[in-house]
């Protein structure tokens, strides 16, 4: 066989794959609707006289707003702390299995979660209307030992951190009770096993596995309770960020810039809660394939609230 048919016989190179980008036309005019509104958008705020910009910037870092700054973490501090305690105790006492421990806690879960955090406040700031004094001492008509009025036992801070701290226990207690019940029912049997009670499993072996479940959503939670705080308004005398606002605002009159730089510090707040948030995800989702972490956002996000 020749050389020239041998040449002939080999297949021929196929020709270069060319790769051409789908025209999607669609996603170039819904990109240029979004520019034009948010250009108008931004050119309506900067423009508009009416905002007062130079307003905002006097109060922005008046020291009454920056003392209600402080109030405003105060309380989301302490009301957080409340609740992460209750809702400990509550998601053990609800996987309980002695009946009446397990319903006195659904019973609670059910009714902190089932009735409005505002109506939650205002009850806890007319607490002396259905208890004028507080008493502690024997039951059933026995002597009182201890005998206060509600009224200065029960303040207007007090009240507050009572109503945004068990109302929060409640939505706590359903996050660690998730977070116990992911962890495989093995590992409770294998303490069992070696003789372990149900509190030393739960504190050594299930509790710590459950952290990474438990953990990032109450991130979430941390920042729906600062901007819950601004409820407390109902109350009076508690000299939140909002509080504060109001009470300049009442004086000059100058409404919409003092509402403006309340939101601004709303906003500081919570973009520092959300960088906090997103590393304490990306810390405890390892080991979670990346569909797994795509869920377990999607669920930490839906178990906020508005």
């Amino acid at each position: 066989m020749s050389a020239t048919q041998v040449s002939e016989q080999r297949p021929e190179r196929p020709e270069e794959i060319r790769a051409v980008p789908v025209r999607r036309p669609g996603r170039w005019i819904a990109s240029a609707i979004v520019l034009v509104i948010a250009a108008s958008i931004v050119r309506s705020i900067i423009v508009n006289p009416r905002f007062e910009w130079h307003v905002v910037g006097q109060y922005l870092f008046d020291s009454r707003i920056l003392n209600g700054v402080v109030k405003t973490i105060e309380l989301t501090v302490i009301a957080m702390a409340v609740g992460i305690i209750l809702g400990v105790v509550l998601a053990v006492m609800r996987l309980s299995p002695n009946p009446l421990v397990s319903s006195f806690s659904w019973l609670y879960i059910w009714f902190f979660r089932g009735t409005p955090l505002l109506v939650q406040l205002l009850f806890w700031g007319f607490i002396a209307a259905l208890f004028p004094n507080i008493s502690l001492g024997v039951p059933f008509g026995g002597p009182s030992i201890i005998n206060v009025s509600a009224n200065s036992l029960i303040p207007p801070f007090v009240a507050a951190i009572l109503g945004l701290g068990l109302n929060e226990g409640a939505y706590m207690a359903e996050i660690v009770r998730a977070g116990i019940i992911s962890v495989d029912e093995g590992q409770t049997e294998a303490a069992s096993s070696l003789g372990m009670s149900r509190l030393q499993t739960l504190r050594l072996i299930v509790v710590p596995q459950a952290m990474r479940v438990i953990i990032p959503p109450t991130g979430n939670e941390t920042i729906s309770m600062l901007k819950n705080t601004s409820l407390v308004i109902v109350l009076g005398s508690v000299f939140d960020l909002l509080f504060a606002t109001q009470q300049i605002y009442a004086a000059n009159y100058q409404t919409i810039p003092l509402l403006i730089v309340a939101s601004i510090w709303y906003l500081a707040m919570t973009s520092v809660l959300y960088v906090g948030q997103y590393f304490v995800e990306r810390r405890f989702g390892r080991g979670f394939s990346r569909a797994e972490r795509v869920g377990m956002r999607a669920r930490w996000l839906g178990s906020g609230r508005k």
